[in-house]
């Protein structure tokens, strides 16, 4: 195959993530509604891993398929474009409200979660019993998340009821997701072999930037409609999923290696998780500024790792 054709198919593969995690989102939010749940717990839970269904779909899929760089670099990648492209941009637009909360609590597990990982990663290697740890930390997590759960406001979410469309469209949406992650990961990986680029450098850049599109588009939609809790929960939840649960099952199923030149990119994710938590702390809210900040740190981030990666 050309490398046009597997250019094609990444972009045909973007758009059945995408929208096939709308549908998952849209469906399983409104399921999720009569439960009583505020925008925050849905944005951290519901949200949050349809809209990592992609991410899980490739990094678990290329770890059976003994491509642990494609399987890292995707996830490293998917959560610098979380939290600096995509909370950076939708901070563009318009101010987004934070809610203590999610600093205090989910703020905290993710940046705890970031430096976990990079202490494991210390031997170059996540290690089965690694990876079962985060597996049983996302279920800690969630099991603390829904005992406390927040009580829904009235005017937090949308009141649309759940019909009986919403079950086939979301199995219809995780189809979408499934098989799309597969043909992506396939023809990235290709493309990365023509171009003599690392496994782990597509991973970080085409397949993450692709996987993360269904986040940016639900974040962006929630903060033009004022629900600022789905907005920046969903990019939180997303990163917390990303690493205890895809990563951890990933992990778990076959250890995954990393060249210990990577860890520059790791030790940069968790320096940027840092950066988004102090600017959600000061005053609650991301402004205009902020977010010009964290799309120029993610920028720098990137750009450094497409110049010394690229054949590395």
């Amino acid at each position: 195959m050309t490398m046009i054709w597997h250019v094609f198919i990444i972009l045909l593969s973007c758009g059945a993530l995408w929208l096939g995690a709308n549908w998952l989102v849209d469906s399983a939010a409104r399921i999720a509604r009569k439960f009583g749940l505020s925008d925050l717990v849905i944005g951290l839970t519901v949200v949050a891993f349809g809209t990592s269904a992609p991410e899980f779909a490739v990094t678990v899929g290329a770890a059976m398929d003994g491509k642990p760089e494609i399987a890292l670099g995707n996830v490293i990648g998917s959560n610098i474009f979380n939290i600096g492209f995509i909370l950076g941009g939708v901070a563009l637009f318009m101010r987004v409200i934070i809610k203590q909360s999610l600093v205090w609590r989910d703020g905290m597990v993710l940046l705890v979660t970031m430096a976990l990982l990079l202490v494991f990663l210390q031997d170059d290697e996540l290690d089965r019993w690694e990876g079962i740890v985060f597996v049983l930390g996302l279920a800690a997590y969630l099991f603390f998340l829904f005992w406390k759960k927040e009580v829904a406001i009235e005017e937090d979410i949308p009141q649309a009821p759940a019909t009986w469309k919403d079950g086939p469209l979301l199995l219809l949406g995780l189809v979408l997701i499934i098989g799309g992650g597969e043909f992506l990961k396939n023809s990235a990986v290709a493309i990365a072999e023509d171009l003599g680029m690392s496994e782990f450098l597509i991973g970080l850049t085409v397949v993450a930037a692709g996987t993360s599109m269904p986040e940016f588009a639900i974040s962006l939609i929630a903060i033009i409609k004022k629900f600022h809790g789905i907005s920046a929960g969903n990019l939180i939840g997303s990163n917390i999923f990303n690493t205890l649960g895809v990563l951890g099952v990933a992990g778990a199923i076959q250890p995954l290696k990393v060249d210990s030149g990577e860890m520059t990119i790791i030790a940069a994710q968790l320096g940027l998780t840092a950066v988004v938590l102090f600017f959600m702390w000061t005053g609650h809210r991301l402004v205009r500024s902020e977010g010009i900040a964290l799309l120029l740190i993610s920028a720098c981030i990137w750009g450094y790792k497409i110049k010394t990666g690229v054949g590395g």
